[in-house]
C-alpha cells in the first residue's frame, strides 16, 4: 500500500452559527422562519459530529444595536444546541464570524482542514461568513437543510433561500445532509 494511500484527512470543523434564542423569538427583527426542521437537521448532524469527536466551534453574535441585546436572554443558546465541554465558542459583533478576532487565529491555525456551516441567519451571519472565508482562501461548505433565514417581505421564503443558497454557492461549496450524515457515519 502506498504511503500516501494511508494519510488520514483531518476531520471537517463543524461550524455551528448563532444558534441563538434571538432568532426563535416571534415578532423580532431577525426572527428566522422554518426553524423547527432546521433545528432537528442542526440536531442531528451536531449528534453525528459529537459521537465522532470531531471538532465543533459555536459562533454567537453580540451585536452591539438596540435591536440585539447582548444582556437579554435571547442571546443564550438554543437548548438543544448548546456547547458542550471541550468545544469551542466564539463570539462576533458584526455578522461575519470573521469579526470575532480569536476566531480568525483559530482559523487561521487549522490549516487545510475544512469546515462545515450550520445554524441561523442564512441572510447575514452565513453568508457574510462565507464570503469572508473565501477570500481568506478557506475551505466552507454548508448544508442547505440544517441553516435557517428570516423571511424577507414580499419574497416567498422558498424563493428567497434558493437565491441566498445560489449566492453563497459561489463561495462555498452547499453539501447535501445525506452526504454529510453519510461522511460522518464511516471512517475516515
Amino acid at each position: 500500500m502506498q504511503a500516501r494511500a494511508m494519510l488520514r484527512k483531518p476531520a471537517p470543523v463543524l461550524l455551528c452559527t448563532d444558534l441563538q434564542q434571538e432568532y426563535l423569538a416571534p415578532g423580532r427583527h431577525h426572527s428566522m422562519a422554518d426553524t423547527a426542521q432546521v433545528l432537528a437537521t442542526c440536531k442531528k448532524i451536531l449528534d453525528q459530529w459529537r459521537s465522532r469527536l470531531w471538532p465543533v466551534v459555536h459562533l454567537k453574535r453580540v451585536a452591539r444595536a438596540a435591536w440585539f441585546n447582548p444582556a437579554s436572554t435571547l442571546t443564550d443558546w438554543v437548548p438543544e444546541c448548546r456547547p458542550r465541554p471541550g468545544e469551542m465558542s466564539f463570539e462576533h459583533p458584526l455578522p461575519s464570524a470573521y469579526s470575532s478576532p480569536r476566531f480568525v487565529e483559530y482559523q487561521a491555525n487549522l490549516g487545510i482542514t475544512g469546515c462545515v456551516v450550520i445554524g441561523f441567519s442564512l441572510e447575514e451571519a452565513v453568508l457574510a461568513t462565507v464570503i469572508d472565508g473565501f477570500h481568506r482562501g478557506h475551505d466552507l461548505k454548508i448544508i442547505g437543510e440544517a441553516i435557517a433565514c428570516a423571511p424577507l417581505d414580499g419574497c416567498e421564503l422558498t424563493q428567497y433561500r434558493r437565491v441566498l443558497l445560489d449566492l453563497i454557492g459561489n463561495f462555498a461549496g452547499i453539501e447535501p445532509l445525506d452526504r454529510a450524515i453519510a461522511s460522518t457515519a464511516h471512517p475516515a
